[in-house]
C-alpha cells in the first residue's frame, strides 16, 4: 500500500572546493497518515536538505519524492506550488513571521495565495485557540516571545488543513516547558490524522512520536537508543 509520502533513494549532491559530496545520500522513507516521525542528527548531517526536498522546495539530484503516488518534482511550477499550499504545512527553522503583519494576518497568508471559499476568520481563531495564543491575534511578531512566534507559525502551517506537517527544529530555541507544550501539540495533530515529520536535536522529545530516525553524513537509519 502506498504511503502518503514516499522518498525513494533520494540524493542531493553539492560541489565544494572542487569536490562533490552527497548532503543526502540515497535516503528512502515512508510516511503514513497519522505518523509522527522525528529525525535526529548533528548539524550538517543533511536533515534540513532532506526536509526541503520532501516539501518540494529543493529538487533532488537523484531519486523521487512521491506524494499520494505522484512524483512532485515532475509537476509544473504552479501545480507544485498548489500542492505545497494545499496539502503540506511547513514550519521553517527560526523566526518566519512577517514583521509588519499581525498574528492573525500571518496565519491567513497561505489561505490567500490561492482562491478559496469559506470562513477564514473562524478558521484562524480556531487554530490560534488550538495553539494557545488566540489572545494575541492582533499582536505583531516583535511583541511575542519565541514560543509564541513558533505557535503562530504552526497555526499558519495548518490553515489549509494539510495532510502532512513538516517542521525544522520547531523547539530549537525554546525552554523546556514550551518545548513540551509544542511537542504535545504535534502529538495531538498526528492523532487527528495529519502526518508530522520533524527534525530535532532534542532527544527528550522523541517519546512524543511513533518513529525515530538518525541522520549522519546524509544517510538515514532507524534510531536505536
Amino acid at each position: 500500500m502506498m504511503g502518503l509520502l514516499e522518498l525513494e533513494k533520494l540524493t542531493k549532491e553539492y560541489q565544494r572546493g572542487g569536490r562533490y559530496f552527497n548532503a543526502v545520500n540515497h535516503v528512502s522513507l515512508t510516511v503514513e497518515p497519522g505518523d509522527f516521525i522525528s529525525i535526529i542528527g548533528r548539524s550538517g548531517s543533511g536533515k534540513t536538505t532532506l526536509l526541503n526536498m520532501s516539501a518540494g522546495l529543493l529538487r533532488p539530484t537523484e531519486g523521487t519524492v512521491l506524494f499520494e503516488g505522484n512524483d512532485i518534482h515532475r509537476l509544473k511550477d504552479k501545480e507544485l506550488s498548489f500542492l505545497r499550499n494545499e496539502k503540506i504545512g511547513y514550519v521553517p527553522q527560526g523566526q518566519s513571521l512577517l514583521s509588519n503583519f499581525t498574528v492573525f494576518d500571518n496565519v491567513c497568508i497561505p489561505w490567500s495565495l490561492f482562491r478559496r471559499e469559506g470562513d477564514v476568520e473562524g478558521r484562524v481563531f480556531i487554530l490560534l485557540e488550538k495553539v494557545g495564543i488566540s489572545h494575541l491575534a492582533d499582536s505583531y511578531p516583535k511583541e511575542l516571545s519565541g514560543g509564541e512566534m513558533r505557535r503562530a507559525a504552526i497555526a499558519r502551517s495548518l490553515i489549509n488543513e494539510p495532510q502532512l506537517l513538516i517542521a525544522d527544529e520547531p523547539t530549537g530555541d525554546l525552554d523546556v516547558e514550551t518545548t513540551a507544550e509544542i511537542m504535545r501539540l504535534f502529538s495531538r495533530i498526528a492523532q487527528e490524522g495529519t502526518a508530522v515529520l520533524i527534525v530535532t536535536h532534542e532527544l527528550d522529545t522523541l517519546d512524543y512520536g511513533n518513529k525515530t530516525y538518525s541522520m549522519d553524513a546524509g544517510k538515514l537509519l532507524p534510531h536505536t537508543a
